[in-house]
This record gives C-alpha cells, sequence and structure tokens, in this order.
C-alpha cells in the first residue's frame, strides 16, 4: 500500500472482494462528486419515490419508509442551505446522499438501496434533470416566440430590403423577417418535445443490468416520477444515453438559429446598415475609440 493510500475504507457498497481500500489519488481521479452534485435533488427525488414503491410492495415496512423520506427531505435542505459536506472519497452525488442518510437514521438509510444499482439510479437522475431543463429551455422557447409573433404583427408594415449574399434583393417586411426567425424556432420547438419523449422512459427496476429478484413495481414508480412509462428491456435501460445525444443536437441547431439572428442584429447595428439601435445597457464600448458603440453582447 503507498503511503498515499485512503487507511479506511470508503467504498463499502462494492469493495466486498477488495483487500485494500482505493489509493487516494485514484479516489481523487475516478470521483464525479465535483459535476455530478448537480443531480442531488433528482437523487433525492427518485429515492423517495424508490421507498415508496419499497413500501407499498412491502420490502420496506411504513415507519422504514417514512424515516427514509424524513431524512431525504431534511438532506436537501441541507443542501439547500449550502451545509451538506461533500466528500470525494464517497465518489459521487450518489453515495454521499446515502452515506449522510445512513449517518442520520442508522441502518434503515441502507436499505434504500434495495432492487436498484446505481447503473439504474444514475441513469434515473440524468434523465429527471434532462427533462426539468427540457422544461425551462422549452418554456423560454415559447416566450421568445410568443415575443416575436407579438413584434412581427406590430411591424407588419414596415418595409424593409431582403438580401441574399448581403446584396439588396427584394423589398420584405420587418414583420416577415421576424416570422422568418419563429419559423427556426418553431421547429426547434417541435424537435424539443419529441427529444423529451424519448428522455421520459424510466430505468429505475434494470439494477445493474439484469434486474431484481425483489417484488419491485416499476409502474407504481414510473408514475411517482412522472414517467410514461418504465423501460423496456433492462440492459438497454442502464447503457442507453441515445437521448442526452439527441438533446445535444437539438442544442446545436438551436444556437446555430439564435446565433443567425444575433448576426443579423450585429449588421443592422452597424453604419453600413443603420436599420436598428440597441439600448447602451447590451452593448459595450472601446477604450481608444470613443465613438464606438459594440453589439457584441
Amino acid at each position: 500500500m503507498s503511503a498515499d493510500s485512503t487507511t479506511n475504507g470508503t467504498n463499502q457498497s462494492w469493495g466486498g472482494r477488495f483487500s485494500e481500500p482505493t489509493d487516494a489519488f485514484v479516489a481523487r481521479f475516478t470521483a464525479s462528486v465535483n459535476f455530478d452534485r448537480r443531480l442531488a435533488f433528482h437523487d433525492i427525488q427518485g429515492s423517495v419515490a424508490h421507498a415508496t414503491m419499497l413500501a407499498r410492495v412491502g420490502v420496506l415496512s411504513d415507519a422504514e419508509r417514512d424515516a427514509i423520506v424524513e431524512g431525504l427531505t431534511e438532506i436537501r435542505g441541507e443542501i439547500e442551505r449550502g451545509e451538506f459536506q461533500w466528500s470525494v472519497a464517497l465518489e459521487d452525488v450518489h453515495m454521499n446522499i446515502e452515506a449522510r442518510l445512513t449517518d442520520k437514521i442508522g441502518i434503515t438509510g441502507k436499505k434504500l438501496h434495495t432492487g436498484r444499482s446505481r447503473n439504474d439510479q444514475v441513469a434515473t437522475d440524468i434523465r429527471l434533470f434532462l427533462r426539468d431543463e427540457i422544461d425551462q429551455v422549452a418554456a423560454e422557447l415559447g416566450r421568445l416566440r410568443h415575443g416575436l409573433i407579438e413584434l412581427a404583427d406590430r411591424e407588419a408594415d414596415t418595409i424593409m430590403p431582403g438580401f441574399t449574399h448581403l446584396q439588396t434583393a427584394q423589398p420584405v417586411t420587418f414583420g416577415h423577417h421576424l416570422l422568418a426567425w419563429q419559423e427556426m424556432l418553431a421547429r426547434d420547438h417541435e424537435r424539443l418535445l419529441d427529444c423529451r419523449k424519448r428522455v421520459n422512459v424510466m430505468p429505475l427496476g434494470a439494477a445493474a443490468l439484469a434486474g431484481t429478484t425483489y417484488p419491485i413495481d416499476r409502474h407504481v414508480t414510473a408514475e411517482l416520477l412522472g414517467f410514461e412509462r418504465p423501460a423496456e428491456n433492462s440492459l438497454d435501460a442502464v447503457s442507453d444515453r441515445d437521448f442526452a445525444i439527441e438533446f445535444t443536437a437539438f442544442a446545436s441547431l438551436l444556437l446555430m438559429h439564435l446565433s443567425r439572428m444575433s448576426e443579423e442584429l450585429v449588421l443592422w447595428t452597424s453604419a453600413q446598415f443603420d436599420f436598428i439601435d440597441l439600448p447602451d445597457r447590451f452593448c459595450t464600448g472601446s477604450s481608444i475609440m470613443p465613438q464606438k458603440k459594440n453589439p457584441d453582447v
């Protein structure tokens, strides 16, 4: 054992066959808690639903369920107040929360992991997190589209040149141009909502890869967490990340469209076009050229 090794076991959840604790460097190198702690509230949400389901099927007593739910609620409060002590030695957000729960309520905290693995737990947390993010992005997209439509209606008769290759082509209206932006965002919005359908499938219950012998009810958990349905195949449930790639594809297209809109605003504020004037609070200046007003935000 190296001098830099840990001196006490920290990975009791998987270290049963190991004869020495994880080296401290390895623990730091493989830990994900510094970034996956953002899943904390979704991890607690999934755990509350899992404990509720385990009590319904008789794996946990009502008293055990109540102790777990109360403990998780208190931990959520600690995280919200910034009082929770995160430990790299505990690897990730899931083990940090489970360890704290066991500290608070004793061995009953260990029973929370009955019938699940970190594999299906992680996959579920990511889906819960991404589903909430999608809902926020969708709401903002809807707000932006609504604003563009309102502005287009007000500017329906405002004449402006249409361009091809930055050369004046045919006359259009400003309202018509704004509705072209709206059409781009409408496609993005539709893609996002379609992506959400594939995000909203629950992997919990697949355990490590082949399910569990405990008499769990995945439909109960899916309902509690607002998933449309449980995943059909346990192997695919824990390995699928298609939905995340699909979201990044949507995000790439959306950002391309927003960039296009932004670049047109930049052109329109230039002296060569002089179509619009942005408020000073959204622009910057130059230290050497005081006449400049840069639309770089």
